[in-house]
């Protein structure tokens, strides 16, 4: 890497910056973030950025991502889904556990650490709750943490018993241990294939209800409460989620949750023509929903917006709907879609909030300032230059994703992570 970086004329987006919604040059050196003012004067040696309505923020961190790797390496490696994070804006990324086998050990925590050290996307993973993922016993928890787990969640399957939650929120609790709850009592729907609604009526396909998401929340809000414990509610769907997250808040209940960005754009009248790119988990629900979960947004009852990055091969969507994998890739395109779509309602510095700010602050890590003497974690984008996103430009191994072929009305133009950086074509 290049000693020196400026970053000329460049518009901060930072809330923690004193230089917040201002447009200044940045100078980096040996990853550190030198000088910021409002005209730097480069030297021979120095790498200059410069373009027209050129923004930059503090590096994303993508709080729930699936890259496969081990068992589903055909799908996503740790390698290509890093590669696809860091063309998408983000320096860091919370790793889900649904791999073959299960991340349930200190070694295949070690496995993912190890594997990623050299890359500049930082790749922070979770262990599971349970071993195997299976629901039936906890797993060694705090061995996992001590070998680099930031988090525990057994993925898209939620934990059925009400007491072994209780016990892995008490166990995390003495370690100050965050647990992840997918809320999804599937017991409502265990076909289910789509949101129930009159568009699961109108294609014949079982519905997953609403309540289903909203029962497993409410148990495990009571659970939090009573164990004076805390916990994560990923990907949330649901409208009737919102008044309880935020009752919960008001009564000082340690919780924060997260919603894919693909629930804030897109309804289940998208799935009119049985399209497998659009079966996810948690579904695609209504209007409404969407514009509920908007609102939450706005509010600071929801606190990230997330990829849910979950490939897929082509052989696990290319059948018939209903025996089609739910899953949409969405790390290399989260933050450009978020821009597109959310600037007017959230802001350029919500969305920040939500998508590099909040992450961290969940999971106790480091948060990125652009500050003088700060390490330079910094993503580089511009909100106005239309960019397309397509099959030569994915950098996934799966092509699951609705949005190939579309254009986004916003570019990343790279990452800068301490001595390491990368700039998009």
């Amino acid at each position: 890497m290049s000693k020196s970086i400026l970053l000329k004329n460049v518009t901060i987006i930072d809330p923690n910056s004193a230089f917040n919604k201002k447009k200044k040059d940045v100078l980096i050196e040996n990853g550190i973030i030198a000088k910021i003012s409002g005209k730097i004067t480069p030297t021979k040696s120095t790498h200059i950025v410069e373009e027209k309505d050129l923004h930059i923020c503090p590096g994303l961190f993508d709080l729930l991502v699936n890259f496969g790797e081990p068992g589903y390496e055909h799908k996503e490696t740790l390698a290509s889904g890093c590669n696809a994070a860091m063309h998408g804006g983000f320096t860091g990324v919370g790793l889900s556990t649904e791999t073959d086998p299960a991340r349930d050990n200190k070694s295949a925590i070690e496995f993912c650490v190890n594997a990623t050290e050299n890359h500049l996307v930082d790749l922070h993973p979770y262990g599971t709750i349970t071993k195997s993922r299976a629901g039936k016993e906890l797993s060694e928890m705090f061995d996992l943490k001590a070998s680099g787990a930031v988090g525990y969640f057994d993925g898209k399957k939620p934990i059925k018993s009400a007491g072994l939650m209780a016990r892995a929120l008490l166990y995390a609790k003495n370690f100050n241990g965050l647990i992840f709850s997918f809320a999804y009592d599937s017991s409502l729907s265990p076909k289910g294939q789509m949101n129930e609604s009159i568009e699961s009526t109108k294609l014949g396909l079982e519905g997953i209800p609403s309540i289903s998401e909203e029962l497993q929340l409410s148990r495990d809000l009571f659970l939090t409460s009573y164990n004076d414990a805390k916990i994560h509610f990923a990907t949330v769907s649901s409208e009737a989620t919102i008044p309880m997250l935020l009752e919960a808040k008001q009564n000082n209940i340690n919780i924060s949750s997260s919603v894919a960005i693909h629930n804030l754009i897109l309804t289940d009248e998208a799935l009119s023509d049985f399209d497998t790119n659009y079966k996810v988990m948690p579904p695609l629900r209504t209007a409404s929903d969407k514009a509920t979960l908007i609102e939450g947004l706005k509010e600071g009852v929801i606190d990230v917006i997330t990829s849910d990055h979950n490939p897929q091969d082509t052989e696990s969507k290319k059948m018939e709907f209903s025996l089609a994998d739910f899953g949409i890739i969405g790390t290399q395109i989260a933050f450009p879609l978020a821009v597109t779509h959310l600037s007017d309602s959230i802001g350029l510095e919500g969305i920040v909030t939500k998508m590099a700010i909040n992450p961290r602050s969940i999971l106790e890590l480091d948060i990125p300032i652009i500050k003088e003497g700060f390490k330079a974690n910094i993503t580089l984008f511009n909100p106005k230059k239309e960019t397309q996103f397509n099959a030569q430009t994915n950098q996934s191994l799966s092509e699951n994703s609705p949005f190939l072929n579309t254009k986004i009305s916003c570019k990343v133009s790279g990452v800068i992570n301490g001595n390491k950086y990368h700039f998009n074509d």
